[in-house]
This record gives structure tokens, C-alpha cells and sequence, in this order.
């Protein structure tokens, strides 16, 4: 039997730093431009971001948001961020199952620190896209047994942000 190892690595990209997201939405158009089908997930995210925008305007990126949520704050998170996470995930392994050849997880990794999917459900993903999918995670970090499995890692490290000197987050730059 012959594997086609085109598609079925793992992308790991995690860190304090900017740019994570920024890095699976450029990946994302550079397939979509290379004729390949992208699914696009977010997880922890309200799906208000302006790359948004673009993924509706390009045939083969779909593009997937549970919807709006509060930020998970001090108290932690609600039933509503529990929903959103395993709805984000539920899509995600429809899209392998859909055989797309590009999965990106925005922001999966975070659903770790907040405890709203549990990390074998994750690793489970990542098994799931084996030979098949290639998975492009993103977070603020990562478990070394994840990062040990990946094919691709990371990490962005943040030297200097605006946001430190009062810069609020701005549209088209920041989201």
C-alpha cells in the first residue's frame, strides 16, 4: 500500500507571541490558492475577526465558528464556553471525516487551559487526521506530549507589544 504523505502532519504553533493565528490564515489562503479544501475552526473565539471576511469570499475554505461568547473570566468558564468548544470540535472531526485537506484548529489549544475539552479528545483529533488531513493547532501552549506527537512546532515568543504602552487591540492588525 502506498500512503500519500502529501497531507496528514501535525502544526503546532503556540506561544505568548503574536502571530499564531495570523500564520494558520495564511496558511489557509496559500492552500485555498494551491486548489486545496480548507476547514477553518475557531475555538475560544466569537468569530468577529476580519479574516472572516476573506474565508466567505474563497470557495474552498470553510470556515466554522460556534458563535459569539463572553471571555472566560477570573470565575472561569460557563456551560456556554463548554458548548462552544465541543460544537468547534464536532466540526473539526466532521471536516476530517468530509476528507478536507487542511484543518486548522485556531485556538484549540487554549480549550486545554480553560479545561472546556480534555487533551485526549485532542490527541484523538490529531490521530483521526493521520495520513489523511493535515491539522494546524494554535495556542498559547502546548503539553509536551502533544508537542512530542507533532510533526510541525512553533513557538512564538513575544519581545515587545503596544498593548504594554495603552495601544488597544486594532482591527485588521489584531483581529
Amino acid at each position: 500500500m502506498v500512503i500519500d504523505d502529501r497531507f496528514g502532519y501535525v502544526h503546532v504553533c503556540y506561544g505568548e507571541g503574536v502571530g499564531k493565528t495570523t500564520r494558520a490564515v495564511g496558511l489557509a489562503i496559500r492552500a485555498a490558492g494551491g486548489g486545496l479544501n480548507v476547514a477553518f475552526v475557531q475555538f475560544m473565539k466569537p468569530g468577529m475577526s476580519d479574516e472572516v471576511k476573506i474565508f466567505n469570499k474563497i470557495p474552498n475554505i470553510q470556515y466554522f465558528c460556534p458563535g459569539e461568547h463572553p471571555f472566560i473570566l477570573s470565575k472561569g468558564p460557563g456551560v456556554v464556553h463548554f458548548k462552544h468548544a465541543e460544537s468547534a470540535l464536532e466540526a473539526a472531526r466532521k471536516a476530517v471525516c468530509d476528507s478536507v485537506h487542511i484543518l486548522m484548529c485556531d485556538e484549540i489549544l487554549d480549550t486545554l487551559l480553560f479545561g472546556t475539552l480534555t487533551k485526549d479528545s485532542i490527541i484523538d483529533l490529531m490521530h483521526r487526521c493521520q495520513d489523511k488531513t493535515e491539522l494546524i493547532m494554535t495556542g498559547r501552549h502546548a503539553p509536551c506530549d502533544i508537542v512530542e506527537e507533532a510533526d510541525y512546532v512553533t513557538k512564538f515568543v513575544q519581545i515587545k507589544h503596544p498593548y504594554y504602552k495603552g495601544v488597544r487591540a486594532r482591527g485588521g492588525i489584531e483581529y
